[in-house]
């Protein structure tokens, strides 16, 4: 299987985390956003991945270093592909046109989630939903008598179904996506000014494709700083049962009160880090109290009392009391 992932976006609603890196780097509970994607992905499919393409804008060697490394540790070959106009969805998907053979699987890096279903192999494709009891704020599928997808439907202002996709989307044949995708670009066929996937989807239904619903138990945002948060105390709960803190963390004359994650080399001297914190690895916290928080590598914390915040890279503050969202190498007294 080949995963796709559309993260050409500038995350405007997570600055000043976006301004050094992308929002699909951004860590959750001890690992980036789009790595936990495809990782979930992959378990859910039950399939080996061959392949991870990510659509992007030109942010760098560094960044693209990352994101390869992130495949690689997933055991599937890792492509750069650039979208360097924002068209729609349909048109930054077609941007990974190489990749669109065989199984494939799109999923857009600004969500995580929580499922256990399996897709069914006897449909043309799987759209991933959740239930929701606001439907008119989403997209939404409508379904037919026989349960497959017949239609979508723009944020409905009338009731036509709680199921609202979550943007991840299953191909049994990836070749048959591109095609469409690029009948939309060729005859110009756009919505709202831009190409969009549920068009190249209905023109793939006109056909006689059939597409189902994947139901997930819950959907996380990654939107803004307090989503991103919030989706970090999920993240934790649902991995309470597994070992997150690194062997090698100190922790001295300090309580942890769990679920957090602790990453290698992070050192916590006469502190209270809890419950619902994830720290990265290499940063030294003291004289502190910190609950529900992100906290990424490297950072320098003395003196802290902080709650629902989340500090970047390399950041050193102290003497610090409430919630924020410290960017990257930031340096506050």
């Amino acid at each position: 299987m080949k995963v796709i992932v559309p993260m050409a976006g500038m995350g405007k609603r997570l600055r000043p985390h976006t301004l050094s890196i992308p929002k699909p780097l951004i860590p959750v509970a001890g690992k980036s956003i789009v790595e936990r994607l495809v990782e979930d992905i992959a378990a859910i499919t039950g399939e080996q991945l061959e392949e991870v393409a990510y659509i992007t804008g030109r942010f760098g060697e560094e960044v693209e270093k990352d994101l390869i490394a992130v495949a690689e540790r997933l055991g599937a070959k890792g492509r750069i592909c650039y979208q360097d106009q924002a068209l729609g969805t349909a048109h930054a998907i077609l941007c990974a046109a190489e990749s669109l053979e065989g199984h494939v699987t799109v999923a857009f890096a600004d969500t995580l989630f929580i499922a256990d279903f399996k897709p069914d192999p006897t449909v043309d494709g799987v759209l991933w939903v959740q239930r929701i009891p606001n439907p008119e704020q989403f997209g939404v599928v409508k379904l037919d008598d026989q349960g497959n997808i017949s239609d979508f439907v723009e944020k409905p202002k009338t009731f036509v179904s709680d199921l609202a996709m979550i943007g991840i989307y299953s191909f049994k044949d990836g070749a048959a996506l591109r095609t469409e995708l690029q009948y939309l670009i060729d005859n110009n066929i756009m919505n709202s000014g831009e190409y969009q996937l549920p068009d190249a989807l209905r023109n793939m239904m006109k056909k006689g494709m059939k597409f189902a619903v994947g139901l997930v138990e819950d959907w996380m945002d990654c939107g803004n700083k307090e989503a991103t948060v919030d989706t970090n105390k999920k993240v934790l709960e649902y991995n309470k049962h597994l070992p997150m803190i690194d062997k090698s963390a100190i922790l001295q004359n300090s309580t942890v009160l769990q679920p957090c994650y602790i990453g290698a080399g992070v050192e916590i001297h006469n502190s209270v880090v809890g419950p619902y914190v994830s720290i990265g690895k290499g940063t030294k916290v003291s004289s502190s109290i910190i609950k529900n928080s992100i906290i990424q590598n490297d950072c320098e914390l003395i003196n802290m009392q902080i709650k629902d915040s989340m500090i970047g890279r390399s950041v050193k503050a102290q003497n610090m009391n409430g919630d924020f969202s410290l960017g990257d190498y930031s340096e506050i007294k």
